[in-house]
């Protein structure tokens, strides 16, 4: 015996046949909503004032690819640090994060 199932999406906003789920994200929280072509052509429109000036990100979705390899966002390189540290005959711990005071020597003297 044959089973058969159809999905059919329903407009979230008037109820119609929708033709597609969008997804979209605003102040951490992720969102799904279903449209038919017309509802979301005007979301898209009014988005698109914000979209065109917006910078993206990259992934955004599930978990990290990895660790960063540098102590703080945007700061310099971790490995980095503790080389010139250990050339510098300063004390630095060999796993987890590098103290700040370190950091500062290290920017310092680049």
């Amino acid at each position: 015996m044959a089973k058969k199932t159809v999905v059919i999406l329903s407009d979230d906003l008037d109820g119609s046949e929708a033709s597609e789920s969008i997804h979209f994200a605003l102040d951490g929280t992720e969102y799904e909503i279903d449209l038919n072509k017309d509802n979301a052509d005007e979301l898209r429109r009014v988005l698109e004032r914000f979209t065109a000036v917006a910078r993206k990100t990259s992934g955004g979705r599930g978990r990290p690819s990895g660790r960063k390899s540098s102590s703080s966002p945007g700061g310099p390189d971790a490995k980095a640090v503790r080389q010139w540290a250990a050339d510098n005959g300063i004390q630095v711990n060999t796993r987890g994060r590098i103290q700040a005071d370190i950091v500062e020597k290290y920017e310092a003297a680049h």
